[in-house]
């Protein structure tokens, strides 16, 4: 389960996320949605432990993320926007790495080879990571997210940068994966939030605008389109 309260990120004199509360259940896939700039990205480092907040709490499967930063992220698979990952290690070295970092052990091996076939990595295992193409890279930054099966996941634009087979592949593995974790997605793509979302909370300006389902966001307009709704309630 995740879990924010009041969190609130300040830079300056800018506020990037403002008294932003929500609870995320097991079994529960979460569009997180909202404008450039809106907080999404900041709100999910946030949660990630990657970033200190200003003031209010966040957990992962109760785990506080600043008190007990080992035990939330223990629990947590997150991959960030960009995918980093250290450009000169070939894939298969950098899996073999994260499976490491994970604490595997005698699974490392098992579960290297699983993530390798989910994700369709075979024809790259020897290239080193900075020659990848953009869609192997999220690819990579997927696998490791999903490397030590993790029952919480933040995925910060999972299909950006991938072609329509590819990202067909991993709207249907999120799906596959949502019955047993909690899912948080932020996404610019709206049909991504229908074939994948059971929730979507709309951001604009740091602060939650709207918080649905889908189907309930989109019956606000006459359209019924969710783009339509977005426009309205960020506008």
């Amino acid at each position: 389960m995740i879990k924010t309260e009041s969190l609130t990120k300040r830079y300056g004199a800018l506020t990037a996320v403002s008294d932003v509360s929500f609870t995320v259940s097991p079994g529960e896939v979460l569009g997180f949605l909202g404008p450039n700039g809106a907080g999404k990205t900041t709100t999910m480092r946030m949660l990630a432990g990657f970033v200190g907040a200003t003031s209010g709490r966040a957990s992962i499967c109760g785990h506080d993320v600043e008190d007990d930063s080992l035990a939330a992220r223990a629990c947590l698979g997150y991959l960030p926007e960009g995918a980093p990952a250290y450009g000169e290690m070939t894939v298969r070295d950098f899996l073999n790495f994260v499976a490491d970092l994970r604490q595997l052990r005698a699974n490392a091996r098992t579960r290297v080879n699983a993530v390798i076939e989910r994700l369709q990595l075979q024809s790259v295992l020897t290239q080193s990571i900075e020659t990848l193409s953009k869609g192997f890279r999220r690819r990579v930054g997927l696998a490791q997210a999903i490397m030590h099966d993790p029952p919480v996941l933040i995925l910060d634009e999972p299909t950006d940068g991938l072609d329509p087979n590819q990202k067909h592949e991993v709207r249907t593995l999120i799906n596959e994966m949502a019955g047993a974790k909690t899912v948080i997605i932020s996404t610019h793509i709206l049909e991504e939030v229908d074939a994948v979302c059971t929730r979507a909370i709309i951001i604009a300006k740091g602060r939650i605008v709207a918080d649905d389902t889908p189907q309930g966001l989109a019956a606000r307009v006459p359209s019924g389109r969710l783009d339509d709704v977005f426009r309205s309630i960020t506008a």
